[in-house]
Formats: structure tokens, C-alpha cells, sequence
């Protein structure tokens, strides 16, 4: 299915994704996923825990909405709460988003304002020194993730 995602300059995106959770888990409004989400079906979580369920998102990369490395795309919904209480949180769009990321190798899943600052600490980082060593250093860690199956 799709859902729309805040990319480069604050653009909004449909991001393509494997269905992970039941249909209608947000019917109430938009909820940040936690650590064991009873909403997230049996098989949504061996795909979240590999990380099989970031793989349609290559189409986004070919369609050039999203790069390999980046900061991880948001929803609009969030996006809009979080820039309210967090400082410089727009500065994150300066880039493209990406399918994998600084933040989301060194930190684990967040779902609190606090850890979304944590994040956007790594994600400024991020766009502040990347290079082809940082970037080969996050693939290597996504990539162990993968294999070690350490995902949310």
C-alpha cells in the first residue's frame, strides 16, 4: 500500500510499503508503532524484523523521491507535531530522505518526542558530514541488521 511521507524541501510523497499491520490499525488517527504493537500481524513482524518491509521502497528511489541514505521519511501528521516542540526539526528535508539511515542504524525504533530528538541528532549529523565512508558504514550496519535480525 501507499502512505504519505515529508521529503526533500517539505515535499509530500506517496511511499510504497509492504502492509505490516491490520487494515484500519489507525482508524482513531494517526499513532506512533511501539516496541510490541499489538497491531502489527505475524507476519508484519517477521518483515519489520529483517527489514523485508522497507524493500518497495526502491521503487521511491527510482522514481526519485527517495535516496539509498537519508533521514527516514515522515509522515505529514507527525512532522507537524514535531516541528512545534522541536527546534530545527525541518532541517531534515534539507536532503532527500532515504530507505536507510544514520539515525535508524544507531538508535532503535522511537516513539516519543524524545526519541524522535535523539534521532534528528543523528539525522543532522548525518547531512552535516556525509561522505562515502559514512555512507558505506551505514549500508554495512543495515545490511548486519538484516542478517542478524535485529529490526523493531
Amino acid at each position: 500500500y501507499s502512505q504519505e511521507r515529508v521529503g526533500k524541501n517539505g515535499d509530500v510523497f506517496k511511499i510504497i510499503k509492504f502492509r505490516t499491520m491490520i487494515v484500519n490499525a489507525e482508524q482513531d488517527g494517526a499513532v506512533w508503532a511501539t516496541k510490541n504493537d499489538s497491531r502489527v500481524t505475524l507476519f508484519g513482524k517477521f518483515l519489520r524484523r529483517s527489514r523485508l518491509d522497507e524493500m518497495p521502497q526502491f521503487f521511491n528511489i527510482l522514481k526519485g523521491d527517495m535516496s539509498l541514505i537519508g533521514p527516514r521519511p515522515e509522515r505529514p501528521f507527525f512532522v507537524k507535531e514535531l516541528s512545534n516542540v522541536i527546534p530545527f526539526y525541518e532541517t531534515r528535508h534539507i536532503i532527500k530522505p532515504g530507505l536507510t539511515g544514520w539515525a535508524q542504524v544507531k538508535v532503535r525504533y522511537g516513539s516519543t518526542v524524545e526519541d524522535s530528538l535523539l534521532k534528528l541528532q543523528y539525522d543532522l549529523y548525518y547531512i552535516k558530514h556525509r561522505s562515502f565512508f559514512l555512507d558505506a558504514n551505514v549500508i554495512i550496519k543495515t545490511l548486519s541488521t538484516m542478517v542478524f535480525y535485529r529490526g523493531q
